[in-house]
């Protein structure tokens, strides 16, 4: 038994699919993906909005959302994340309300400023607008989503005259809302200051800055504190993590070396984010040595899953705590061995972090402790019925 409440566990998808792949394939190996972690009892799976770059390409999580909600049964379904920027609050409010009613309540609302310079370009937004943008969106949003009366609202970008729901969420008041933060301060402090849930998504658990998982909770209860109201629960608060599991850690080093070399090629260009793996300048490295040098990043797990235990207990240490691990759905290994990855996470380190495996492990000892004193007796029980019938009616045992 232990005082620290069960953690939960989902997968995020940006998703990445390295371009060669045919979408409509890689979508459905999104969607084969969800169904996976619906059976193996995973709690949620989480997915992006991107619109330009080739890699990440579902355009819209609301669309991906309502189809996967029709081959789960269980999962909670999360926008990871809607960039607000991009969307009239009020029609991006309308929608969300009904793909609340789709999923009967199963949807989480991931509100983000938009990840990708690109994205921003096409549309004539200048990136130091966006986390502007998004608090004016939220702050609509929640209005809407909070309140009865109309709301108007008028900003150099959208404008909302009594504007008002004609259908309420499915989930009362209404469902989840979580704030994206990657590397400034202006996640955990829209967190703090509207009472929305956290959604850490750096890359590296090691990076620096006030989003970092060290420091991002202190910032949500110091702008709570500030605007009046309670901090939110740290259950509320999901934390991203990177890992792929096998066997034995060279098979792990091994299923990798499929797709992570232009994973991170495409990380650290196209998407516009610092590169994953630095050139040492030992000159060119085959595959398996860049997945090794990774490896050893310690940013993630490539390993087993005792390693992958370890590394959330180190988390779980750094942040002081939070309610939901997050692994990023990527392509680094072959389909297969993916969905083995997260077959041996399920078998070990869900119910490790859900405080399933103790009940049975104390029973066990138990039964065994036992066994001299109630065996013994169960035994004499049968040799004692067995005299009684031979005494009954005069049958030889054998």
């Amino acid at each position: 038994m232990t005082d620290r409440a069960p953690l939960n566990f989902g997968v995020f998808y940006a998703p990445f699919h390295p371009v060669g792949q045919d979408p409509a394939l890689a979508l459905e190996y999104d969607l084969e993906r969800v169904e996976a972690l619906d059976r193996f009892g995973f709690d949620e799976a989480w997915f992006g909005e991107h619109h330009s770059g080739g890699y990440e390409i579902i355009a819209s999580p609301e669309i991906f959302i309502a189809a996967a909600a029709q081959r789960t049964k269980h999962l909670k379904l999360g926008t990871g994340v809607v960039s607000l920027p991009y969307h009239h609050p009020w029609l991006l409010a309308d929608r969300l309300a009904m793909l609340d009613n789709l999923t009967r309540g199963r949807l989480i609302f991931g509100a983000g400023p938009g990840a990708l310079p690109t994205d921003a370009h096409v549309l004539g937004i200048d990136p130091v607008d966006q986390r502007r943008m998004m608090e004016e969106s939220l702050e609509a949003i929640l209005a809407l989503f909070r309140g009865e009366e109309p709301v108007s609202r008028r900003t150099d970008w959208f404008t909302m005259n009594e504007a008002h729901l004609q259908v309420r969420p499915y989930t009362w008041p209404h469902p989840e809302v979580a704030v994206a933060a990657m590397v400034s301060p202006s996640g955990p402090r829209l967190a703090g200051r509207y009472g929305t849930s956290l959604l850490s998504l750096s890359m590296s658990a090691a990076s620096e800055g006030f989003a970092a998982i060290g420091k991002a909770w202190g910032v949500v209860e110091e702008q709570a504190r500030q605007a009046g109201r309670p901090a939110p629960d740290r259950a509320s608060w999901r934390v991203l993590g990177t890992a792929h599991l096998a066997e034995t850690a060279d098979q792990a080093i091994e299923d990798c070396t499929y797709g992570l070399p232009e994973f991170a090629d495409y990380f650290g260009a196209g998407a516009g984010f610092v590169p994953l793996a630095q050139d040492t300048g030992s000159g060119p490295r085959t595959r398996r040595e860049f997945v090794e040098a990774y490896a050893d990043s310690g940013n993630v797990v490539i390993g087993t899953p005792d390693d992958a235990i370890a590394y959330i207990e180190g988390l779980l240490e750094q942040s002081g705590g939070f309610g939901t691990f997050l692994l990023l759905g990527h392509d680094w290994a072959s389909p297969e061995r993916t969905l083995n990855s997260y077959r041996l996470f399920a078998q070990h380190v869900l119910p490790h972090f859900k405080g399933r495996l103790s009940a049975p492990r104390a029973a066990h000892r138990w039964a065994v402790d036992k066994r001299e004193q109630l065996f013994g007796r169960a035994g004499e029980a049968i040799v004692n019925a067995v005299t009684t019938h031979q005494r009954d009616t005069g049958a030889e045992g054998t």
